[in-house]
């Protein structure tokens, strides 16, 4: 053979090089292990409010519009839509490429189906429903929805991050009732289920959904193209977060979504791992919700009391968190949020013992104890109950303390006497929006979620709320329902906190929320 010609052939394997599909097949071939906040346990995305259950819907589940990064509503499973000039008549339609994980194209009679289920399940759901008049498919790609009344949040409801989402299952699936769980999980999302790849109190793996099509708009948050670029998710069960911590360092984990507060030094210490603190609606705020049934908070001039008890410095304090991941909120919409407030905030200004003990010896308490409920396996819900328990002491109440896990506070507060208050914590995702915050979501309602509070002034706020055309209409609404809320002491915030997510190094363009999401991730 010529020299020459044996000089070509060597280069042969180089000069072809830049023309093979490397980078695709490698990011394909890759798993990206998790340990989420909890193990999955209810699969069924519109059953439950909780917020892993929310994660899982996610990754399998699609949505028809999903906000980005600024939280504006965007398209995702809709091409396009209309409204009519009255703002009644909406019509949708479907884009191309969508098919649920059987194969099965994605129909307007799933979106109509999927529709009315999820609104049976959310509070922000019910409120669209009970504003429509007709939901109907015209054909396999477009569907329109028709109002009875104003409705000025129609595409904020369909794109909502609130606990239930909107999610999209397949028709015969979603006639299922909301009281009963489906039972198949088959999405249309990124992400694919199969039970044959979950273990039970060890591990879940999703597999990259090879028929998915994303948008092809770059990825924003929940809005955008979701582009997958790893083989499939192994989701860890590691309750114990130091024995998740010490996974991580050992190179077995890749991502934490909550690291432990008492583990936040160290992972930030050590090169390998990214800490991801988070801001406004991605941050946690932490209520005190009291019992308005029976016992001294049924009083709101006692209830009222603890506007000025609590301070918000010392149960950031508690936690060992830094400015960088808390601060002090008395907005009741959370800081951050475009329902920020300082209306009705004056007693909260400046707590002190001695400005709760004034105000208490101007209301009727007699020494009737006060029941502080404080689950010893929630750290916030722990650490923020008992620094209430001793304030309240300190202020001149009788306090009972009792100490359970955390469903068993979930149980007793189903009751109208037997508890007084305790420290919860949720995401401004779901509190920042009136239509969408638990404590008072149930508002004059037999739920149980909210303490039996009911102010009759609130209900006629909901229903402008949500017929409201403007932001600023909105605003000045949940100005006058902050206004409300704290007069009469329905319940107070403990502070504004982020709850940090910790990575390997190695795992590039993960996008920063509070929610995790696995699309657009990569692995080096």
């Amino acid at each position: 053979m010529p020299p020459k010609l044996r000089r070509w052939l060597r280069l042969l394997p180089i000069l072809a090089v830049p023309l093979l599909p490397v980078a695709a097949p490698q990011a394909q071939s890759q798993t990206l292990t998790a340990v989420l906040e909890a193990e999955i346990v209810t699969l069924d995305p519109h059953f439950t409010p909780a917020y892993i259950t929310r994660t899982f819907g996610y990754m399998v589940f699609d949505t028809l519009f999903a906000a980005d990064s600024q939280g504006r509503i965007q398209p995702q499973m809709v091409q396009d839509w209309t409204r009519s000039e009255d703002g009644l008549t909406w019509s949708f339609t479907l884009r191309d490429g969508l098919a649920f994980h059987d194969g099965a194209p994605v129909t307007a009679a799933d979106v109509v189906a999927s529709l009315r289920r999820w609104g049976s399940r959310s509070a922000l759901g019910g409120r669209l429903m009970a504003a429509t008049a007709s939901l109907q498919a015209n054909d396999a790609k477009r569907f329109t929805l028709v109002l009875s009344q104003p409705f000025g949040l129609v595409l904020d409801a369909l794109g909502t991050t609130s606990s239930p989402v909107p999610f999209i299952l397949p028709e015969r699936l979603a006639r299922t009732p909301g009281t009963e769980r489906i039972t198949e999980i088959i999405g249309s999302g990124p992400f694919t289920y199969a039970q044959a790849d979950h273990r039970t109190g060890d591990r879940m793996l999703l597999r990259r959904n090879a028929r998915y099509v994303p948008r092809a708009e770059p990825a924003d948050h929940l809005a955008g193209g979701k582009q997958v670029r790893i083989a499939a998710l192994d989701i860890r069960v590691i309750p114990d977060g130091q024995t998740a911590t010490a996974a991580m360092r050992a190179g077995e984990v890749d991502f934490i979504q909550y690291a432990p507060f008492d583990m936040l030094a160290l992972l930030e210490r050590d090169g390998g791992i990214r800490v991801q603190s988070f801001t406004g609606l991605d941050q946690f705020t932490g209520h005190y919700r009291t019992n308005a049934a029976s016992g001294p908070f049924a009083d709101p001039a006692v209830r009222r009391v603890l506007l000025h008890l609590v301070d918000q410095s010392e149960v950031m304090a508690g936690f060992g968190l830094s400015d960088r991941y808390a601060r002090t909120c008395n907005a009741f919409f959370i800081c951050g949020s475009p329902y920020e407030s300082d209306i009705g905030t004056e007693p909260m200004r400046s707590p002190s013992i001695e400005a709760a003990r004034a105000a208490l010896a101007q209301t009727r308490y007699a020494g009737e104890p006060v029941v502080v409920l404080v689950a010893n396996d929630l750290e916030a819900a722990k650490i923020s109950s008992e620094i209430l328990a001793d304030r309240l002491r300190r202020a001149g109440f009788t306090v009972d303390m009792q100490v359970m896990d955390w469903a068993s506070v979930l149980a007793r507060r189903t009751r109208r006497e037997g508890w007084s208050v305790f420290g919860v914590h949720a995401l401004g995702v779901d509190l920042h929006n009136p239509l969408t915050n638990s404590v008072i979501g149930f508002n004059c309602t037999n739920a149980t979620t909210g303490g039996f509070h009911c102010e009759e002034r609130l209900t006629p706020l909901f229903a402008a709320f949500a017929a409201a055309p403007t932001l600023e209409a909105r605003q000045a609404i949940a100005a006058q329902m902050q206004a409300i809320i704290y007069e009469q002491g329905i319940a107070v915030p403990w502070g504004q906190f982020a709850q940090p997510a910790a990575s390997r190094v190695q795992l590039e363009n993960l996008i920063p929320s509070a929610i995790p999401l696995f699309w657009n991730v990569g692995k080096r």
